[in-house]
């Protein structure tokens, strides 16, 4: 393992420092959440239990074959990089097999950490949108009180209240996401399908929105299963929290989406055409699902 240095404020982090870093840590997904027959996957685990396909270096024995064994959900979640932070970081490089007495403790940061994470996720990536900058100081600021939290003691970190530092830092993404998605309204070419952009929350699943002009678009928390996006253009579009598993967006523009995640883009089904941002991996499964 590399024991990684601390980022304490923004001007030293990148969207690297918030990716999955699988080698940088110790399998806490695979011990620290659980998941249900109920959710789709073959097996029933509880949380803290670990996967039994987890080897001792840590590593899935069964990766390369989990979406045939039924561990699809495995292969789309995104952990924001709060993985490697509470391994290498916050404990020190110490596994929780080695400080059997501290495990649960790490567990439990784990799922803290990934909250931070994720808010550290959206709050950076929104800098990207030039129309942002005179939020930009709010931002920063965000930031490197969050990246504070990250860096702190266990014990301080399972100690927040966060429910309220998600909804704190939600003011800033709200204030953020109404000057780009009023930008993106702006920008509107009605060279694609008109319809009344949908609502926050919207149940979208399964609906034909083939071709449509989609910039500007509150998504926020939107079902999109299953919908079908091919050539939409979400351009400057808030998708955080919409639910995109079996998403079409097959030549559809994400390049300019507000918030918009790996894990999103790892459960919908795109191709080579679909445009995403460059901090954005395109799933290796998009080929082999054709």
């Amino acid at each position: 393992m590399v024991i990684k240095k601390k980022i304490t404020n923004a001007s030293d982090m990148t969207t690297e420092h918030l990716k999955i870093d699988c080698q940088n840590c110790f399998g806490l997904c695979c011990v620290a959440l659980h998941f249900f027959k109920r959710d789709g996957f073959p097996m029933d685990k509880e949380a803290s239990d670990p996967c039994i396909h987890l080897q001792q270096d840590f590593r899935c024995e069964k990766y390369l074959q989990l979406k045939k064994l039924g561990y699809s959900g495995c292969l789309i979640f995104d952990c924001f990089g709060a993985g490697q932070q509470v391994s290498a970081i916050t404990f020190d490089g110490k596994s929780w097999r080695d400080t059997k007495e501290k495990a649960q403790q790490m567990f439990q940061v784990f799922q803290v950490m990934r909250q931070f994470h994720e808010l550290l996720w959206y709050l950076f990536t929104a800098r990207v949108h030039s129309v942002t900058q005179p939020k930009d100081e709010l931002i920063v600021n965000s930031i490197n009180e969050t990246l504070a939290l990250t860096n702190s003691q266990p014990e301080s970190i399972l100690s927040i209240n966060m429910d309220e530092y998600r909804m704190k830092v939600n003011e800033v993404l709200l204030q953020i996401s109404e000057l780009v998605r009023q930008e993106a309204v702006r920008k509107q070419t009605f060279g694609k399908r008109q319809i009344k952009l949908p609502k926050r929350g919207a149940d979208l699943a399964g609906k034909d929105l083939r071709n449509v002009e989609l910039k500007g678009a509150n998504l926020r928390g939107a079902l999109l299963i299953a919908a079908n996006l091919q050539g939409s253009d979400l351009s400057g579009a808030d998708v955080i929290g919409a639910d995109m598993r079996d998403t079409i967006i097959k030549g559809a523009n994400l390049s300019q989406s507000l918030f918009l995640t790996q894990a999103q883009i790892n459960a919908a089904l795109g191709d080579d055409s679909t445009k995403l941002p460059d901090y954005l991996e395109r799933p290796s499964r998009w080929n082999e699902d054709e």
